[in-house]
């Protein structure tokens, strides 16, 4: 049973284990570790005049580029509001908010980048996704900005490194996150299911019983290509019996038509051809994905806990429970999670307001993990929070998510933040394929190998 007390320092537990697999990031940095003595408790906001070095009335607009496009959610209010916050302590600047969902502003930028107009302040993705923009000198380093306001040990220990490179931090991330299974009680209740399913057959017999029942099993938005390939990924670290398969493919130790990574297609193919996901799962980004779940119409939900605060912001609030990716024939630890280094801000080297921006940035991530917490969305924040959970509201998922934290025992990142981006998108691809048509496991190891081979 989950200490209904918990405290939010069960952030600092995942970052121990995700130091495990710092080494699958392709990360060449030598910067030191992050102090994890400090803390930043929720009552201990920095004020916007406390964080501005620069002083002028010159009319400054910084345009930040964000992924926060549902105005329900948690994470929307909160840059909404810290933005207004910071407008409103500073007459001459202006805060242009560019709203889009992951997908679009990962395309968006990719243009942007191509033309050298990459905005004032953007989102990226840690590691592998992160490194071709850093390379290209795009972003600038925030080593200053961090030293200011004991901004840096905030964060909790290691986790800067995910967006480091040659002893530069490049981005602040908005969350540190483990991927769960999110289940609706009540829709378990109503199909006769009496217990969260442990193993990979029982997943695919509850899947079967929901169908029956006329009930979405596991709800997805994959238009949205990483949703699958998240998803993709729990079955691959379990079929490996653990983590690391990526990086023994990069080391030369494995290929991608290894039986590991077959089984694993095999497992996902049995999940679509049993009526897993909503029809048109390709059509459906992955916000409208997610909110089938929100909505109550979908039993399941495989997704990181950075929902947890959008869950319980919706009409399914109460009802909601999470559980580990189970075992797959026998195989893998379910103590062993898909880890989410959060995607995160990174600043223009070559914004007309380089100054002004970091001032901005600098309010922004220190006022972050108070007004997170306020709004019932502090779990899996990358930041250090002071603060009880129950006292302060949280819900029963918000602490059952607290306690999964507390058991993680190491892990991997996501494909394509381990991967180069050109074998990434052939799996993302590969992947979402597997949604509109059934294909031989084996030639699908095939299309990844050989993509991984054409792009070393």
């Amino acid at each position: 049973m989950v200490n209904r007390q918990m405290k939010t320092t069960f952030t600092v537990a995942l970052t121990a284990a995700m130091a495990l697999s710092v080494a699958a990031c392709g990360n060449s940095n030598d910067n030191s570790k992050n102090n994890a003595a400090s803390s930043a408790k929720p009552d201990s906001t920095n004020s916007g005049t406390a964080t501005n070095t620069t002083k002028s009335d010159k009319k400054v607009t910084i345009t930040f580029q964000n992924i926060y496009p549902d105005p329900t959610t948690p994470s929307y209010k909160m840059v909404h509001e810290l933005s207004a916050q910071y407008e409103k302590e500073h007459p001459n600047v202006k805060i242009e908010l560019d709203t889009l969902n992951t997908d679009q502003q990962k395309v968006k930028l990719k243009t942007q980048a191509a033309s050298k107009e990459v905005p004032d302040i953007t989102i990226v993705n840690p590691a592998a996704q992160m490194k071709p923009f850093v390379d290209a000198g795009l972003f600038a380093p925030l080593n200053d900005m961090l030293d200011q306001n004991g901004l840096k040990d905030t964060y909790q220990s290691g986790l800067l490194d995910y967006y480091s490179f040659n002893g530069n931090v490049y981005a602040l991330p908005d969350g540190n996150n483990i991927e769960v299974v999110y289940y609706n009680k009540d829709l378990f209740a109503k199909a006769g299911i009496a217990n969260t399913p442990t193993t990979f057959e029982e997943m695919l017999k509850d899947v079967k019983i929901l169908k029956d029942k006329g009930i979405t099993p596991l709800a997805i938005g994959e238009k949205d290509s990483w949703t699958g390939s998240f998803l993709f990924m729990n079955i691959l670290l379990r079929t490996n019996g653990g983590p690391g398969f990526l990086q023994d493919v990069m080391d030369g130790k494995k290929t991608f038509e290894d039986p590991a990574f077959v089984e694993a297609v095999d497992a996902f193919q049995q999940l679509v051809q049993a009526g897993a996901f909503p029809d048109g799962a390709t059509s459906i980004d992955a916000n409208a994905g997610g909110n089938i779940f929100k909505s109550g119409k979908a039993a399941m939900w495989v997704i990181g806990s950075w929902e947890t605060g959008a869950v319980d912001a919706s009409s399914v609030a109460g009802k909601v429970g999470a559980f580990q990716f189970p075992t797959v024939n026998g195989k893998g630890d379910p103590n062993q999670f898909m880890l989410a280094p959060g995607s995160a801000f990174a600043i223009s080297a070559n914004s007309e307001h380089l100054q002004e921006t970091k001032d901005f940035l600098n309010f922004f991530a220190s006022n972050l993990p108070k007004k997170q917490f306020e709004l019932k969305n502090a779990v899996g924040l990358g930041q250090k929070v002071d603060g009880d959970l129950k006292a302060a509201g949280y819900s029963d998922l918000a602490i059952t998510i607290a306690g999964l934290f507390n058991q993680v025992k190491g892990g991997d990142l996501s494909f394509d933040n381990t991967m180069n981006p050109a074998t990434s998108q052939v799996h993302l691809s590969s992947i979402q394929n597997l949604f509109v048509q059934k294909m031989d496991s084996a030639a699908v190891a095939k299309e990844h190998q050989t993509a991984f081979e054409a792009n070393k």
